[in-house]
């Protein structure tokens, strides 16, 4: 198989190409990001350089048996129609490429964060759940616009082969300082989130949300791939974590706050340029329903090997010891670029 990769340096990028890389039914990878990378050079993989919003992605789709469509730009948060140009119409540019060039499969990297509101008696929801999201979040906006899209792909192609992933909560020790630039901007110290440093730790009230490692998600992926699912795909590892599985693997005591006090000061922070996120994504948050992920454990033969809990910990272990990857998002924390964030703006730069 021939395989290409779109966003193919990032958290769940790095991943992928690399789980591909290891199945012997690949036997070609090309991956394509804005920035390539100087020392990175996984097997099997020719990495080109490419834009969503502007560069001819047919030529680099061309003579695929799948693409995998991961590229996503979190930030500039203040700037939503630079993120709506990048997610929303540079992914119908992937799939208008792949459509164009006869690719007979295509797997996107959809989000838990497309679904709507989950339901009141917060029972597991399914691949049906609605996925309108939120409109007023910039990244639940243009997940939700991106399902619709791909429901028309699907009805005009319907030879095209589409499987649609919604994970959870992505953590790695590679992607600590990416995740800590992207959500939490450059005045968080790393030893603040070193366990037992903190006696206690402030938390909203009713926070739970999904999460999984990044080698389990990539996994999902490579099954996507190689195998002939199509349609949506829940991801997630047990537990679900709520405030106090946080706590524990802070090493800290558990203080639960008002929803709309942390709210407040998101928000204050946010208009100040003094934190990246934007506080419609903390509504977000706290509308995200609880998937059940039994159709990808038994339709994809997926199972995660590490818990939700562990990744969480081994993300926040990398974000204390400023660790990254080898790519230009995955960069290592350093004060230079704690720096580069505070000259172009916390939460402005792509």
């Amino acid at each position: 198989m021939r395989v290409v990769v779109v966003g193919a340096t990032g958290n769940v990028g790095t991943a992928v190409v690399e789980a591909l890389a290891a199945d012997d039914r690949v036997t070609s990878i090309v991956g394509l990001a804005r920035r390539l990378p100087d020392a990175w050079s996984p097997p099997k993989t020719e990495l080109r350089a490419a834009d969503v919003t502007e560069d001819d992605l047919v030529a680099h789709v061309a003579g695929a048996d799948a693409v995998v469509h991961l590229a996503w730009l979190f930030q500039p948060t203040h700037e939503p129609l630079v993120t709506w140009r990048a997610n929303a119409l540079g992914s119908i540019r992937v799939f208008e490429a792949v459509t164009r060039a006869r690719v007979p499969a295509l797997v996107y990297a959809s989000s838990v964060g497309a679904y709507a509101e989950g339901p009141e008696d917060d029972r597991r929801v399914g691949e049906s759940w609605p996925t309108h999201s939120l409109p007023t979040a910039a990244y639940g906006r243009e997940k939700a616009y991106v399902e619709r899209v791909l429901d028309v792909v699907e009805r005009d192609h319907p030879d095209l082969r589409v499987v649609r992933l919604r994970p959870g909560f992505i953590f790695a020790r590679s992607s600590a300082t990416e995740q800590r630039r992207l959500f939490a901007g450059p005045f968080l110290p790393g030893w603040l989130v070193r366990p037992g440093r903190l006696p206690l730790v402030p938390l909203p009230a009713g926070l739970r949300f999904q999460a999984l490692h990044a080698t389990d998600v990539a996994e999902a992926y490579r099954l996507a791939v190689t195998g002939d699912a199509r349609g949506a795909f829940n991801v997630a590892a047990e537990p679900v974590i709520d405030t106090a599985a946080i706590a524990g693997a802070l090493g800290a005591r558990l203080v639960e706050v008002p929803r709309a006090v942390v709210r407040a000061a998101v928000a204050a922070g946010w208009h100040a340029h003094l934190f990246p996120a934007a506080p419609e994504l903390v509504d977000l948050v706290f509308r995200l329903p609880v998937m059940d992920t039994t159709r990808a454990r038994v339709e994809l033969g997926w199972a995660p090997q590490r818990s939700a809990v562990d990744a969480l910990a081994e993300m926040l272990e990398g974000m204390a010891d400023g660790a990254g990857g080898p790519t230009p998002p995955l960069a290592g924390d350093r004060p230079s670029r704690r720096l580069s964030e505070l000259r172009t703006g916390v939460g402005e730069a792509p």
